[in-house]
This record gives C-alpha cells, sequence and structure tokens, in this order.
C-alpha cells in the first residue's frame, strides 16, 4: 500500500461557498498559505443552488409577468417562457460567478482540493474522497469550518423521491408543473410560489402557523400575501404536512391539522421548503474538541473561534443569521484573526432581503424589539401609494418604515416594495454610523425615486413630513 501523503497548510478552509471562498482569499491577501477543500462546486449552495439561481429565476419571471400584466399602461403582451432555454440562461450566470471564484482564489494563491475534509485532532484533517491531486490529509495552524447547510426534510417526504422536490430541485427543473403543493410559507417557499405561479403552475402553500413569513412583521407579511393571491396562490394555514401517494393522476398531498383533521392536495410536484439544517454531522468535529448543540450548530465567538483555539466556524454552521452576507463578513473576521490582525466588528449591522413580489428588506430592530429593550421609539413611514417613482411604475403596494430612539438615532427600518433589497443599503450605512432621523431627513434625495420614501419617512418621524399626513 502506498503511503499517505500529508500537505502542510497555515489555513484550512473547508467548504468553498459564500464564507469559505471568501475567508480562503482573504487569507491569502493576509499573506497566508491557504488550502480551500471542497467537496462539490466551488461557490456552495448560494452560487451553485441558492441566491443566484434563485434571484435569475425571480428575475426571469418577473420580467415575464410585468409584460403580459402592464395593459394599464397601454402595453400589451403575452410573453411566453422557455424553461429550458430560462434554465439554460440561469446555470450560465451560474458558470459565469463559479468561474470568476475559482480564478480569484488562484490569484490569492489558493490551493483549492477536490474532496471531504473530516477532522483527526485539533490540527489535522483526512481527505475523504479526494481527486487525483488531492493529499490524504491536511495539517493545519488554524482552521475555518464553512460547510453550510441543506434543506431540512419532513418526514414522509424523501428528496430522493421523483414528486418531491428541495428548493435545489426547483431551480433545476426541466418543466413546469400543472399543479404545485409548497410545503412551507418562509422565505425560500414564497419566493419558489411567485417564481412557479409566474410560470403557469397552480400553486398551494401549506403552512402549519397561521400566516406567511413568520420571522416579520405581520403587516409586511400581509402585503406579501395580498400579491400572491392575486398571482392565484391558494394557502391553507395551521396545517402540517402528513404525506403523500400516487393518485394516478399525479400525488395526493396529505395534511392533518393539530387537531387530527387530515386534509388532501392534489398535485404533480411537491415543494418542501420548510428551512435549513447546518451541515457539520459528517466533520467529525469531536476529534478536533469541537461540540455542537443538538440541532448541530456550532457555538463560536463574535470573531468566529470555536472553544477550540485552533478552530473557526463561519456561515451557517454558526446559526443565525443564516444569510451569505453575514457568512462572507464572518469569513472575513476569520481570516483577520487566524492571520493574527484580529478586527473588531463593532456594531455589526446585517440587513436581509427576501426576494418575494414585492421585496422585503429589514435591517436593527422593529418598533416593537426597541420597545422590548427599552426605547421609546419615533415610527415614521411613506406608503409607496404616495410615491411618484412608484406610481409610475405601477408599484404601489408597500412602504418604507423607520424606527429610531426617542433623540433621533436610527434603530432600525423595514422596506416593503420594489427594490427594496437596493433601498435598505442607505438605512444599513446609517444605522451604523450612528445617523439621525434629522441626517436622513435633510439628505437631498433624487427625484422621483423610490429613495425618496427613505427621506419622507424620516421626516413623517419627525413630524415634517410633506406628501404624507403626519
Amino acid at each position: 500500500m502506498a503511503s499517505e501523503t500529508t500537505a502542510r497548510t497555515e489555513l484550512l478552509v473547508i467548504g468553498a461557498g459564500s464564507g469559505g471562498y471568501v475567508a480562503a482569499i482573504r487569507g491569502g491577501q493576509l499573506g497566508l498559505d491557504v488550502t480551500l477543500v471542497e467537496k462539490g462546486a466551488v461557490g456552495g449552495v448560494c452560487l451553485n443552488h441558492g441566491c443566484i439561481p434563485s434571484k435569475a429565476m425571480v428575475s426571469a419571471t418577473d420580467l415575464a409577468h410585468e409584460a403580459g400584466d402592464a395593459a394599464e399602461m397601454g402595453v400589451y403582451a403575452d410573453p411566453a417562457v422557455d424553461l429550458e432555454r430560462l434554465v439554460e440562461w440561469k446555470d450560465g450566470v451560474v458558470d459565469r460567478l463559479t468561474g470568476g471564484v475559482e480564478q480569484l482564489c488562484r490569484a490569492n494563491g489558493v490551493e483549492v482540493v477536490e474532496g471531504r475534509a473530516a477532522f483527526l485532532d485539533d490540527s489535522t484533517v483526512r481527505v475523504h474522497d479526494g481527486g487525483a491531486d488531492a493529499p490524504d490529509r491536511v495539517a493545519f495552524d488554524d482552521a475555518v469550518v464553512a460547510t453550510g447547510s441543506r434543506p431540512v426534510s419532513v418526514p414522509g417526504f424523501d428528496f430522493g423521491d421523483e414528486p418531491v422536490w428541495s428548493s435545489r430541485d426547483a431551480l433545476a427543473a426541466e418543466s413546469v408543473p400543472d399543479r404545485l403543493v409548497v410545503i412551507g410559507a418562509g422565505y425560500i417557499g414564497m419566493e419558489l410560489s411567485t417564481v412557479y405561479a409566474k410560470l403557469g403552475s397552480d400553486v398551494t402553500v401549506v403552512e402549519m402557523l397561521d400566516g406567511v413569513l413568520p420571522a416579520y412583521e405581520d403587516d409586511v407579511g400581509a402585503i406579501v400575501r395580498e400579491r400572491a393571491e392575486e398571482l392565484g396562490i391558494d394557502f391553507t394555514f395551521g396545517e402540517a404536512a402528513a404525506g403523500w401517494e400516487d393518485s394516478g393522476d399525479g400525488i395526493a398531498v396529505a395534511t392533518e391539522t393539530e387537531s387530527g383533521e387530515r386534509h388532501e392536495y392534489a398535485a404533480d410536484r411537491v415543494l418542501v421548503a420548510v428551512g435549513r439544517e447546518p451541515v457539520t454531522d459528517a466533520l467529525d468535529l469531536s476529534a478536533a474538541g469541537v461540540e455542537t448543540d443538538e440541532d448541530g450548530f456550532v457555538e463560536t465567538a463574535a470573531n468566529g473561534q470555536t472553544a477550540v483555539e485552533s478552530v473557526y466556524a463561519v456561515g451557517d454552521v454558526a446559526g443565525e443569521p443564516m444569510l451569505a452576507h453575514a457568512a462572507s463578513t464572518e469569513g472575513i473576521l476569520a481570516a483577520h484573526d487566524a492571520a493574527g490582525e484580529a478586527v473588531d466588528p463593532g456594531d455589526w449591522i446585517v440587513p436581509a432581503a427576501v426576494f418575494t413580489d414585492p421585496e422585503i428588506a429589514t435591517v436593527g430592530m422593529t418598533a416593537e424589539e426597541a420597545e422590548a429593550v427599552g426605547f421609546d421609539p419615533l415610527v415614521g413611514e411613506m406608503p409607496l401609494s404616495a410615491s411618484g417613482r412608484a406610481l409610475t411604475m405601477d408599484e404601489t403596494a408597500g412602504f418604507v418604515r423607520v424606527v429610531a430612539a426617542s433623540d433621533g438615532a436610527l434603530l432600525g427600518a423595514q422596506v416593503v416594495g420594489p427594490e427594496a433589497s437596493e433601498l435598505v443599503a442607505e438605512l444599513a450605512v446609517a444605522i451604523r454610523q450612528r445617523a439621525t432621523l434629522e441626517d436622513l431627513a435633510g439628505t437631498i434625495h433624487v427625484h422621483p425615486t423610490l429613495s425618496e420614501a427613505v427621506m419622507e419617512a424620516a421626516e413623517q418621524a419627525l413630524g415634517q413630513a410633506i406628501h404624507t399626513t403626519n
């Protein structure tokens, strides 16, 4: 038997997703010898099966729907979507981005190793199923665990069964199902429900709670639900998915209420979108002395360091917020710490966005959260129905809401409407820079733009609104 090979590196990164490849590149920029181990495609779930492909699908279906729903503007069209061509275009976008990540890794001296890493101790991993040039082991000074997350399964719904889709399956479908049942009304379920409704599916969303987007305020979810219902999406609440069976004409998806009442929904496919769980079970973390909680998450300090000095964890494996941009920031902090150049994250402000129709974006505290920690908040809101730019876009559902302390210091914001994911950046900067309502209200915004609603919301909180009542 040939002797085993052992490579040595200063910084080992396990997982090439949003947290991992960023940590690897920053480590290289800081002068570290970096090895990145990835069993699949560089870019992880976000680039290959999540954020990027889903937004490509959202953009394409939005375009088709808007073109076919603009009669009020005097625009008449009956667009047809070629799903095969759409998926081909989406895959091209993904390939371009993942190829770019590979080039950036090489340019920054990162050694990319194909395989699956599992810890042998707190300074060595074994590489399983490695590529032709992969070493059997990698010895490291510091390691960053960035293996991400996967869809949570539901008993009775095996992702290996053809009619049962994960979000990854839904983004790679070869045809549009006539009838789609979606289990879960969280952000993944609502984004993909909207995509498939615009592609022509009859969509039914099953949710065990009593509303859509339970992580958000009721009035936020209500706007998204109303728009979804206008698209023909049906909702059923207070029901948990119980199983499915062939019906001879597709499948029948069974649900059950808390009282035991059962219902059935006819479908051709069922999409399970009830959340995500960390991928830590195959890492043998305990061999390195790192423990996980009962859900598989790793506890970390602000710099990403675990209870073991030489091991860091970033991204979804470290828990909320399970967001790609949070993972990237955590990866940067971990790389700096490993290089001996610790960075203080300070007031870490993490905005979040949901790419539903309309979009949702939030940052900082809600009014309720501010009250809970002792603030007497000032709240200002600008409805998009009063926005000239929103009216010219025929997109008036939604609002910009700002939440501030009694001295005017901005604490948080909630945006619902077109381009919410872009508008929230200004508000995130304002919170991080400790800006006030007066700062926002006194900043001249271009007219006519959606961003004017930020200024108007701040003015409304101050009792100085011009274009809406105070």
